[in-house]
């Protein structure tokens, strides 16, 4: 058991241990059972948790607290330390066993139904974790904006993007006369809005790869009338626009990307340079890219400026800018780049090889990294499949590798 789990559940005990101490719980009788059974089986639960036999442990504090209103709290932490040591079947059973006691108190009741309901997401047992979040939902106001992000979770995972923004728009703030209160200030997870932004755009991906324009365009608008700093609603407008042959609104719109997350301007360098060429002002393309790295440095414009150098006046003047950037904030990426520019009298005997094992340790390399939680991939993804987060994975080089100026 990690030392966080020993920990929470060493301070179980020592709550059991209270309760036991005292002989009872207020307003209860005394049984013979409290008096006699009970303490010894919190001294044999203390005994196998300072041996280290967890699981010996749980099981001994669990037969020591009957379930009522006084002793739920306890259980409840049990059920939630089995689950984060990954014992969902475990966890499961104490949690059912509180449901099985309808005289619980409704609040209590409710709280168990959300914890069960966990264990089931845990477990990937999504059908039965939806029926209960769905009851409280309907049940439980104090539980329901919980409910319904644990909805939104199970509906990800699925992929069922309809039902999960229809869960998401319920979540939005409700406009008033006086007032447009915001989402409480303890809910966890993303911004509402920013999720639905994103919700739309997986919903618009069918009918933009489908050809349905039309339909694509009216939910990426939509995205972005949910969150305006979108990216990936503007990059998908912007492809869009240019399949129409609306070159100058393509451009626009991958243009405010720098407004809205200049982390993101290197993942626009293929379309912006479609762009630039369609309308014939490539020129204006290296001005545009000199000026994006100037605000915010990564890598990938480093790469980029100097293919565009390469292009457009000589593999000589591409060299000499990144000798510069490499002079200044050495990577891997750009010395591989310009290892590959050399001509026969520039290169080395082994400088083939020197390139190859560049390159191949480029490749080793994750390219972009999640901002939340430090998930690596080797291309961008708009979820995070390690914190469940949207938009946070971006280009590493964007993330440190170089500074501001």
């Amino acid at each position: 058991m990690s030392d966080p789990a020993l920990l929470g559940l060493f301070f179980v005990a020592v709550g059991l241990g209270w309760l036991l101490g005292r002989g009872g719980i207020p307003g209860v009788a005394p049984r013979s059972l409290w008096r006699a059974s009970l303490p010894s089986q919190y001294y044999r639960g203390l005994n196998f948790l300072l041996d280290g036999s967890q699981d010996n442990a749980i099981d001994a504090f669990t037969r020591a607290l009957e379930v009522n209103s006084e002793t739920f709290d306890t259980h409840i932490a049990l059920g939630n330390v089995l689950r984060r040591r990954g014992e969902v079947e475990r966890a499961i059973r104490i949690h059912q066993n509180l449901l099985a006691r309808p005289s619980l108190p409704a609040a209590q009741l409710h709280l168990a139904h959300l914890e069960l309901a966990r264990d089931y997401i845990s477990a990937g047992l999504f059908d039965r974790a939806e029926r209960l979040l769905l009851d409280l939902v309907s049940e439980s106001g104090n539980h329901r904006r919980v409910a319904q992000r644990h909805l939104i979770e199970i509906y990800e995972a699925q992929s069922d993007w309809d039902s999960a923004r229809e869960v998401a728009e319920a979540l939005l703030p409700k406009k008033t006369l006086l007032t447009q209160p915001a989402v409480e200030a303890d809910e966890v997870g993303q911004p509402v809005n920013l999720i639905l932004a994103h919700f739309c755009c997986e919903q618009a991906e069918s009918p933009q790869e489908m050809g349905d324009l039309s339909a694509a365009r009216k939910l990426l608008d939509q995205a972005l009338k949910y969150d305006g700093d979108c990216v990936r609603a503007s990059m998908m407008l912007a492809d869009i626009e240019f399949r129409t042959s609306n070159f100058s609104r393509s451009l626009k719109l991958l243009k405010s990307v720098q407004d809205q997350d200049a982390d993101f301007v290197p993942e626009t360098v293929p379309a912006l340079r479609a762009c630039y060429s369609a309308i014939d002002k490539r020129p204006q393309f290296r001005n545009y890219l000199e000026s994006c790295f100037r605000a915010r440095p990564s890598t990938m414009l480093v790469l980029a400026i100097a293919q565009e150098l390469s292009d457009t006046e000589s593999p000589e003047s591409a060299k000499q800018f990144l000798r510069e950037s490499l002079r200044e904030k050495p990577t891997l990426r750009g010395l591989a780049m310009l290892m590959s520019l050399h001509d026969a009298d520039e290169a080395g005997t082994d400088e083939a090889l020197e390139v190859d094992i560049i390159q191949r340790l480029v490749s080793a390399r994750s390219l972009y990294r999640c901002q939340h939680c430090g998930f690596k991939a080797q291309q961008l993804h708009w979820y995070c499949p390690g914190c469940k987060h949207w938009g946070t994975i971006k280009e590493q080089g964007a993330l440190g590798e170089f500074v501001h100026a």
